[in-house]
């Protein structure tokens, strides 16, 4: 553990930082999943599941979550299997 003040808070602001980032992170992996498994069951409501995974992903790309590119393959990739 840090003996300096400052050291001790970064080390705690990280630890929360990482809980919230790891938290958000869980939640699109599902999401994304949840988008893939309703376009391959061909559901009625498959175009909303991915317009909330897209909007998911967007957000973990707006907070620094995911690289810009990262979320623009991913967003990509949901919309080639809806339209395929």
């Amino acid at each position: 553990m840090a003996n300096i003040k400052s050291s001790k808070k970064r080390v705690k602001v990280n630890a929360a930082k990482t809980a919230r980032n790891k938290a958000f992170n869980s939640e699109l992996k599902t999401t994304i999943k949840k988008a893939n498994a309703a376009i391959e069951e061909n559901s009625s409501d498959k175009t909303v599941v991915v317009r909330a995974a897209v909007k998911k992903i967007d957000q973990a790309a707006a907070k620094g979550i995911l690289h810009r590119n990262t979320a623009s393959r991913k967003k990509s990739a949901l919309d080639r299997k809806l339209s395929a």
